[in-house]
């Protein structure tokens, strides 16, 4: 047996499956030390992890994903200091988005998991799970310091239209040249949409409407999932911010609000499009379509 239907009886297919959760789990860990580090202009690779209160090096046996934190119950070894939830909740953020990627691309299972949307090129796999880092990191550098680090942003429209080149798939396209285009279509309207939005923003409210950071952000967006990514980057965003800005103003917290940056919309949105994309567009335009009389 062979092809896809021979893939049905691979014996390996949770140990894969697993394998990509934990590595999820690993890159989770070095992205706290990047949330950490980036915005105090620190070495990324040196030194080794440290405990931010009394700067001692943490052992590898001490620095295992989730398992150190949970065995420790969320404490330094050596100086009991509390160490934030935040550390294990971003390494099983990513292990699951890690695994649902895999999942996508898992071609023993028809239909996907969960309704995830199938991609059938194993190369996607490694760049999408590039793409959630890049996420993940914008939005916690954005939850505590207000900013998107550059290497996420610039850095990301320059990984999206090179691996463009290199993965034609990624916009649907066979052909380097096509896949170019539709990048740097995405790139250009999700600069441009994000820019022209800011810039009215701020003419009307006469303060600044929304950060230079976001227009870099969903630049890096359409340059790695195409222009009808950001159409609906851009609708998700707005109609989760709007959901949640009216849960506050209803729980009384209307002043927090302004603590919550429009960043991390974005990269929801952005999150959603990459695992069930195709899937709500079709059921948006499905619904968006003119009744039929039968």
């Amino acid at each position: 047996m062979s092809g896809t239907a021979g893939l049905a009886d691979f014996p390996w297919r949770g140990f894969f499956a697993a394998l990509s959760f934990v590595w999820g789990t690993c890159m989770g860990s070095f992205l706290n030390v990047c949330i950490y580090r980036i915005p105090l202009d620190l070495s990324v690779v040196s030194p080794r992890s440290f405990c931010p209160s009394c700067r001692r090096q943490i052992p590898a046996y001490l620095n295992v994903p989730i398992l150190s934190w949970l065995m420790l119950r969320g404490r330094c070894r050596f100086c009991g200091t509390r160490i934030s939830p935040r550390y294990v909740g971003v390494e099983l953020l990513v292990g699951i988005l890690f695994l649902l990627v895999w999942l996508k691309y898992d071609l023993c299972s028809s239909p996907r998991m969960f309704g995830l949307a199938p991609m059938s090129d194993w190369r996607l796999v490694p760049v999408l799970w590039l793409a959630v880092s890049g996420l993940v990191l914008g939005t916690f550098v954005d939850f505590e310091h207000f900013i998107i680090p550059d290497r996420v942003t610039l850095g990301g429209i320059v990984a999206g239209l090179s691996l463009s080149a290199l993965v034609p798939s990624l916009h649907g396209e066979t052909e380097v040249m096509r896949a170019l285009l539709w990048s740097s279509l995405g790139a250009a309207l999700g600069w441009g949409l994000l820019w022209a939005t800011a810039t009215v923003g701020e003419w009307l409210f006469k303060k600044e409407a929304m950060g230079f950071g976001d227009v870099k952000l969903m630049g890096a967006i359409g340059a790695f999932l195409g222009s009808r990514a950001v159409f609906f980057t851009i609708l998700a965003s707005s109609l989760i911010g709007s959901l949640v800005g009216l849960t506050l103003v209803m729980t009384g917290r209307r002043q927090m609000q302004s603590r919550i940056p429009f960043g991390p919309y974005l990269s929801l949105g952005a999150l959603l499009w990459m695992l069930w994309g195709p899937v709500l567009w079709r059921l948006y335009v499905t619904l968006a379509s003119p009744a039929r009389t039968f």
